[in-house]
């Protein structure tokens, strides 16, 4: 079927209307997600329009985190899933998650945003791991942790969180500080979750004050802004609400 041009909005450039007529296909569940979506070719001659205008649609999808494209295979409608979960980085736990260790490196924490933190200057464990829903990553997760960690220790953190390693050896967190930003994609991230360099990236940094003095643990949790969101609650000042139930 071939999609004549003068079908598209006349205030609407090309790439954009195709742009939006391939959102309407993935709304509408035309093109299922994880699917392979048709070829540039295909796309071309069905929208009467140029690859290059097919391209550029493709791109502004793939940024927005509607298409991901993977190189000798195409391109593919991404799968959405949002996890929601109560913000206590202390106390991470999933149900049905499952952990896959990427690596154990000894290096310096050399992220700015980590400065308010006030970490140390020499080099650390970091620790960086990936944790899984339904086979697919959902969380990267780079964890500084001083050397005084002893190598049982090391061992447990490819099988469990590292505050869930810690507390098995009686090292446990007393203090949690968090900073929550965004930023885009860069670096292992984009491998990790098959998003375009620049993607919206939702990131958690923390520091775990433990009750070892000589134990201290510094990260970040980064998740795609659309697939991770996390609640808090806040109690009430008891003291007011007291008064106030005293003067009815």
């Amino acid at each position: 079927m071939i999609m004549a041009t003068s079908m598209f909005r006349a205030s609407a450039s090309l790439h954009e209307s195709v742009r939006e007529e391939i959102q309407r296909r993935i709304t509408n569940g035309a093109y299922q997600p994880d699917a392979l979506i048709p070829s540039t070719v295909v796309l071309a001659a069905e929208f009467g329009v140029s690859p290059i205008t097919i391209k550029r649609s493709l791109r502004d999808l793939q940024a927005a985190g509607a298409l991901v494209s993977i190189a000798g295979k195409g391109t593919y409608v991404k799968k959405r899933t949002r996890v929601l979960r109560t913000l206590d980085m202390s106390k991470l736990s999933f149900e049905a998650a499952t952990i896959q260790l990427l690596s154990i490196t000894r290096e310096k924490i050399s992220d700015p945003t980590m400065r308010a933190f006030d970490p140390p200057l020499e080099a650390m464990l970091c620790v960086r791991k990936t944790i899984n829903l339904e086979g697919a990553p959902f969380m990267y997760d780079a964890t500084y942790v001083s050397s005084h960690v002893g190598e049982e220790i090391i061992e447990e953190f490819g099988e469990r969180f590292v505050v869930q390693a810690l507390e098995r050896h009686n090292i446990n967190v007393v203090n949690t500080d968090l900073i929550i930003d965004a930023a885009p994609a860069v670096g292992k991230v984009e491998e990790v979750f098959g998003i375009p360099t620049g993607y919206p990236m939702l990131r958690r940094f923390y520091k775990f004050t433990t009750t070892n003095p000589a134990v201290s643990c510094y990260g970040v949790v980064q998740a795609p802004f659309d697939q991770f969101a996390c609640t808090i609650s806040i109690p009430g000042n008891r003291a007011s609400a007291s008064h106030r139930k005293i003067k009815k």
